[in-house]
């Protein structure tokens, strides 16, 4: 065995030393892509995998870098995109990826993308008719 690879296995170990807690992780983010737009709160994702609340909160952000309120926000905003991309109205949106306030979401999307939800709904709808005319 090389000296990198020796190196390669003793930064692998350190990095990947348990490989429960990764697949808890990552069993905990494919539960949320698949129930974003359920009322998901911490206690609920803790239960279902039998960890600790705090502990699943330090695991997620070591691996992906976003706590799992940052990472369900950003899975709720790209899902709305496509909702309203492809036609649906504002309010339909923000109750269909899970979000319980008009108001909520609105301020949420403007601080992600840079414009209200209406604003981003009327560009794509804008863009699609110039699409189509070529």
């Amino acid at each position: 065995m090389t000296f990198y690879e020796r190196e390669i296995n003793r930064i692998s170990n350190i990095i990947y030393s348990n490989q429960e807690q990764i697949q808890t992780v990552i069993g905990v983010r494919n539960y949320i892509d698949n129930n974003y737009d359920t009322d998901l709160n911490l206690d609920l994702l803790s239960h279902l995998h039998f960890i600790s609340k705090f502990h699943l909160l330090r695991l997620f952000k070591k691996h992906y870098g976003l706590t799992l309120r940052q990472y369900l926000i950003d899975k709720r905003i790209e899902k709305s995109k496509q909702h309203l991309k492809n036609g649906m109205s504002v309010t339909e949106t923000c109750f269909a990826v899970g979000f319980e306030s008009l108001g909520s979401f609105s301020t949420l999307f403007k601080t992600k993308t840079g414009n209200s939800p209406s604003e981003f709904k009327n560009e794509q709808l804008s863009r699609s008719k110039l699409d189509s005319e070529f």
